[in-house]
């Protein structure tokens, strides 16, 4: 009888999924849920968490009959930009305002790609940033204020 064979990544990578979904379900749940028509706020986080759940089992039944592949090298220059920028935006939305936040926490994560120019991460920030304020601001009319007290004169 020969071993079963698996790829450790994705199988690894699955009851990532699996775990974190599980975790933010049980979390959302303290929340109240409501119905599809009536969504509370613990609706859309758990419909996420289970989503995420179902793409891990997926990824982890996948893993089951396949070669192990070789783990790649870390792409560290990813790292280093996508981690920062949510927290840039965080930190710095109710001060800056939504507009500022986002031009810059979009500039920011735009270099996490090698070949992304100064130029082209200016352009790519100015349209996130449009589209963005188009659909939340005006299209949702969601209250929130597009520059904040730090950039007011």
């Amino acid at each position: 009888m020969s071993p079963s064979r698996y790829d450790r990544t994705d199988l690894l990578c699955g009851a990532l999924f699996i775990g974190l979904g599980l975790f933010f379900a049980v979390q959302s749940l303290a929340l109240d849920l409501g119905t599809a028509f009536r969504m509370g706020p613990g609706y859309f986080p758990f419909m996420l968490a289970i989503l995420l759940m179902i793409f891990g089992l997926i990824i982890l039944v996948g893993s089951f009959g396949k070669e192990e592949q070789p783990m790649g090298m870390l792409a560290w220059r990813g790292i280093f930009f996508i981690l920062p920028a949510p927290i840039f935006f965080g930190l710095t939305v109710r001060g800056l305002g939504f507009v500022p936040s986002l031009f810059v926490t979009s500039f920011i994560a735009a270099f996490a790609s090698g070949k992304m120019k100064p130029l082209g991460a200016l352009a790519l920030a100015a349209a996130i940033t449009v589209f963005s304020v188009a659909i939340f601001s005006y299209a949702l009319g969601l209250p929130f204020e597009r520059f904040g007290p730090w950039v007011r004169f």
